[in-house]
């Protein structure tokens, strides 16, 4: 779920203006996942410029004031969510705790760090969702410690078919600032690709493991 086209291209555009969206059909990007692509997302670059923060905090913050209610916690993903979450809990004045990918090595060894009781209602903030997986095990992990998780918000979302399959399946409502979609008509628009590169990047969107084979 888009949460506003006006701030998903304003989102988009300022994401490609300082490069934490790249864009190369030529030289494609390798994912940890060994998958090819013609996009690589950082959206942790935004952290460095100080406007853009606060207007992504501000978006965050008033998506989670109109899809949710009585929220008692935020919760941020490991690594790229914790600093976006923080900075929303603190303009929202809630407690906030953070989900690591795997429980700690030593000491307490937690998945969760901070202060969560049973029962409470929990939003998730994450930067980015790709297929999801990531992002739904820390929403498990969560579920597993007794909070109710009343949904997520991610600054971007590739819209894959996949994650929307993996949401749907934990029950887990997503919204998002911007999407791959709005990013590419963005990105055209203001020439950053041609109209040419356009298709490939809409193919890409379709089947991404196919675009991968094809241009290894």
């Amino acid at each position: 779920m888009l949460y506003k086209k006006e701030i998903a291209e304003t989102i988009a555009s300022h994401l490609l203006d300082i490069k934490a969206i790249k864009l190369n059909n030529t030289n494609p990007f390798t994912w940890a996942s060994g998958l090819r692509s013609p996009i690589y997302c950082d959206n942790r670059i935004a952290l460095s410029f100080p406007k853009i923060r606060t207007f992504i905090k501000m978006q965050l913050t008033d998506c989670i004031k109109d899809n949710f209610s009585n929220v008692d916690v935020i919760a941020g993903v490991a690594t790229a969510g914790i600093p976006q979450g923080a900075l929303v809990a603190e303009e929202l004045g809630l407690p906030f705790v953070y989900v690591r990918s795997s429980n700690k090595a030593h000491g307490m060894t937690n998945k969760i760090e901070g202060h969560l009781e049973k029962g409470q209602t929990v939003v998730v903030v994450e930067d980015l969702i790709s297929t999801g997986k990531s992002s739904l095990a820390a929403v498990d992990a969560l579920r597993d410690s007794g909070a109710i998780v009343a949904g997520m918000v991610a600054i971007f979302t590739y819209g894959l078919n996949i994650a929307e399959r993996n949401f749907a399946e934990k029950n887990c409502k997503l919204v998002a600032l911007s999407n791959y979609n709005e990013m590419i008509q963005k990105a055209v628009t203001d020439n950053y690709v041609t109209k040419e590169d356009e298709l490939s990047l809409l193919d890409w969107r379709k089947d991404p493991k196919k675009w991968s084979e094809d241009n290894e």
